[in-house]
């Protein structure tokens, strides 16, 4: 069984099913841009759906927009590291994965990434039925537990 990273899948059939949380209202434009903008708010959010095996991993990135990430079946361990901790963290530079970490959170190399160990970060279990708001630039490591399937709402 493999354990790389899954990549996320638009939802089309599914998304008759799926109703926006008013968590993804909340927006860091002024109101005037709000108003004069010309799209509904549910062109605004990009849902994405994650399903995958116990063991399925997306490594140590973070995402540009904000991050409500559903749990609907099974279970993940997340681990978060702030904005500020992105020195520490080992972003690739250069290239098209400056958003990813070069450190294997599970088995850091602390030679070649000596201070990885100094990153502060939280973690937590989310499980189906719990959501997690997730940052702007907040780096997070995901790691299914059980067979998974999670529904991630992005905005700006």
């Amino acid at each position: 069984m493999s354990t790389k990273d899954l990549a996320q899948h638009p939802l089309s059939e599914l998304r008759q099913d799926i109703c926006f949380s008013d968590y993804c209202c909340v927006n860091e434009k002024p109101a005037k841009e709000l108003v004069e903008d010309d799209k509904s708010e549910d062109e605004d959010v990009v849902i994405n759906a994650w399903f995958g095996p116990s063991g399925m991993i997306s490594p140590l990135h973070y995402d540009p927009k904000h991050n409500l990430l559903a749990q609907v079946v099974g279970s993940k361990y997340i681990r978060l590291y702030g904005e500020d901790q992105t020195p520490l963290v080992y972003p690739h530079e250069g290239t098209v994965l400056f958003n990813t970490s070069q450190v294997d959170v599970e088995h850091p190399d602390l030679k070649q990434f000596p201070e990885f160990g100094k990153a502060r970060f939280i973690e937590c279990i989310l499980g189906a039925g719990e959501m997690l708001y997730i940052p702007p630039r907040c780096w997070h490591f995901v790691k299914s537990l059980t067979l998974s399937f999670s529904v991630s709402f992005w905005w700006c």
